[in-house]
């Protein structure tokens, strides 16, 4: 890549060549490089589609969760979270050892106890992770879904964010197949506290079992209001919320 000189600095497209700026440099670049019809023919670029191929199934993989608990997922993300899951789910594809490289699965690498406690602990928002939010113990029940968190007291155990004066929790249990596509998935109850809420257990108990033979995740969701005039308003767009897979079966 060449370097531009002289006290005239150009950013643009002239005919091929780019000019541009980077960091404190002004660079210019020449269009060029392989052609579609040689990736793909070319024995030489081999790998480079066997990973074409992959990424793109881990890609359909992270578009799935985030379908199947997209009512949880619009409460509690950032702007990395597409970036981060596909790193987890490239992580868990890796541990598919029965396919050949080119055609290694997301939900084979699910099927390992290594690829699940990769998924284990995922923050859909990575601003705001429920250990930083919540230092309560909690206890999950993996055949209902029931996630208890035993003696909380908000005002010790949560880290609220400015203005915030209620916390509420919500769990979700999803049955998620990632090879047909087939998904079903259950909520709790929301469980509303004012911050300044005296100890108790907070039982969170989605209304049934999900049905399906694909992986199952446990989510968490904690949520920050602020009340004014009695009605409780989302804090800042949801962007101190938190949601966790907390367990993977």
């Amino acid at each position: 890549m060449a370097k531009q000189r002289g006290f005239l600095k150009v950013e643009g497209k002239i005919d091929d060549i780019s000019f541009f700026k980077r960091k404190d440099e002004y660079l210019l670049r020449q269009k060029g490089g392989v052609s579609k019809h040689r990736i793909m023919n070319d024995p030489k670029f081999k790998r480079t589609r066997e990973n074409g191929v992959e990424f793109g199934m881990v890609a359909s993989a992270g578009k799935l969760l985030r379908d199947s608990c997209g009512i949880l997922v619009n409460k509690a993300k950032d702007g990395t979270m597409n970036t981060r899951m596909m790193q987890v789910m490239t992580a868990i594809k890796a541990m598919d050892t029965t396919s050949v490289r080119g055609q290694r699965q997301v939900y084979n690498g699910l099927g390992t106890t290594a690829g699940k406690e990769l998924f284990k602990g995922f923050e859909f928002n990575g601003q705001v992770s429920l250990p930083q939010a919540l230092s309560a113990a909690y206890a999950l029940t993996k055949a209902t879904g029931k996630v208890v968190i035993s003696d909380l007291i908000p005002a010790d155990h949560i880290t609220a964010p400015p203005h915030a004066t209620h916390v509420s929790f919500r769990a979700g249990f999803l049955n998620l197949n990632f090879h047909t596509g087939e998904k079903a998935i259950t909520y709790s109850p929301v469980v509303n506290l004012a911050l300044g809420a005296t100890m108790g257990n907070v039982t969170l108990t989605p209304t049934g079992v999900p049905t399906g033979t694909g992986t199952v995740l446990y989510l968490l969701l904690m949520e920050f209001y602020q009340e004014m005039n009695g009605v409780q308003y989302p804090l800042s767009n949801g962007q101190f919320n938190a949601l966790t897979v907390i367990d993977v079966a």
